[in-house]
């Protein structure tokens, strides 16, 4: 199986759970010139929402929400893994990461429909560095 990890950075912002308030911020960071790699957005309770942003550029999400009024939390670390849709994919990923021990606590993946998957995988710090090392070395 052929895949491309890229390391990248994430950041959460909290917001109230109403219409509109992804379209507001994705607005606010599109204009700005903020380029996400992935978006992610999950309920925190009946009056807020949590917001995951995977910029391009993480110094200018860190600037441009400063000037945008816009709170973060972050940088956290993830990995995106990018590659060949085919049927066992992701078991074999969790199966390099199980065997080194590597705990993922969280994972979005995603198929594009014509043959290839995007994986967002979520790792404490401590284990990023590990877990990026175990899936390039054991990569085919």
């Amino acid at each position: 199986m052929y895949y491309n990890i890229t390391r990248v950075d994430y950041f959460y912002t909290t917001v109230k759970d109403q219409p509109g308030e992804a379209y507001k911020v994705l607005t606010a960071l599109a204009e700005l010139g903020v380029n996400l790699l992935a978006f992610n957005a999950v309920p925190l309770g009946s009056s807020g929402a949590q917001f995951s942003l995977f910029p391009e550029n993480t110094q200018l999400l860190m600037d441009i929400a400063e000037k945008a009024g816009i709170s973060l939390q972050g940088p956290n670390p993830a990995l995106l893994i990018q590659g060949e849709d085919e049927i066992g994919a992701l078991a074999e990923i969790h199966q390099k990461l199980y065997s080194a021990d590597i705990n993922i606590y969280s994972g979005n993946c995603v198929t594009s429909g014509k043959g290839t998957f995007a994986y967002l995988v979520y790792l404490r710090p401590d284990e990023y560095d590990r877990a990026l090392s175990v899936l390039e070395e054991k990569r085919i």
